[in-house]
């Protein structure tokens, strides 16, 4: 009897719950891989037309029927080509054997020897800008300057950025643990709403943030303030330690968290 009662809990009751649990957790990761890419309007578009077709399929609206049954398919094929970069992107994430772990350990002792040279940086104020490529891979970015494939120190970030160096006016770009150029150059913002006072150096740090998951951190030459891109947005002038730890946490899970953007901003250098 307590053996059947069991199966029966277990049947009626425990499976259900995993049954609910599971799809939940799918459902919400899949919603983290589509927020980092523009294959959430894909989404958007697709519920759309299957809304509009439920009204017209409940409203008896033949004509309406008619007409989604014959664009339908155009439509989803066109998606598909417009947005065929974000779904590459999302079926390989899905292929990641990082796809189903809660978070990534992120390299907090690059995180740390970066600030350690970012800070230096700040007090000197010596423009930089350094990128952490995440999930969207940087090569076309990365071609555009100087290849390294080099550890990651505090001397080369240094170096890099020091004020007469060749290099010093683009981008540092680390990816996969280690710095993998240095000089190359970022797309910038078309935003029609960026305060005129932020100059190239945040544009592109911007630019980039739009259009990649990339975290870009930027040193102000004219303040020394430290700001931080990601997400489509640009964080001016935080502490050092609130960079630090944001790097930390994004890296690690690889999802947009929001962080408060400051309302006041300084003039930096164009």
């Amino acid at each position: 009897m307590n053996a059947l009662l069991d199966i029966w809990v277990v049947r009626e009751i425990v499976l259900p719950v995993l049954d609910v649990l599971l799809l939940g957790f799918l459902i919400y990761r899949g919603y983290q891989i589509l927020a980092q890419t523009r294959a959430v309007q894909l989404v958007r578009g697709a519920l759309l037309l299957g809304g509009l077709y439920a009204v017209a399929f409940l409203l008896n609206l033949t004509t309406v029927r008619w007409i989604i049954d014959l664009l339908a398919p155009t439509f989803v094929i066109g998606l598909a080509i417009i947005f065929q970069p974000e779904l590459r992107k999302i079926f390989t994430r899905i292929g990641q054997a990082s796809w189903l772990s809660s978070s990534q350990k992120a390299q907090a002792h690059i995180v740390d020897t970066v600030m350690s040279a970012v800070d230096e940086l700040a007090r000197s104020r010596t423009g930089a800008l350094i990128v952490f490529s995440r999930s969207v891979g940087q090569k076309n970015v990365i071609e555009t300057g100087t290849q390294l494939d080099a550890e990651v120190s505090r001397e080369l970030i240094l170096s890099i950025f020091e004020n007469g160096s060749a290099l010093h006016d683009g981008a540092m770009i680390i990816e996969g643990g280690r710095a993998a150029s240095a000089g190359s150059f970022l797309p910038l913002s078309d935003q029609l709403d960026i305060r005129r006072s932020f100059g190239t150096r945040h544009r592109a740090a911007l630019g980039l943030a739009e259009e990649t998951d990339a975290l870009v951190v930027v040193v102000s030459e004219e303040t020394g303030a430290i700001s931080l891109a990601n997400d489509a947005n640009l964080y001016y002038d935080l502490g050092r330690d609130e960079v630090r730890l944001r790097l930390i946490e994004l890296l690690e899970s690889e999802t947009s968290t929001d962080i408060r953007r400051v309302e006041e901003i300084a003039e930096v250098e164009d």
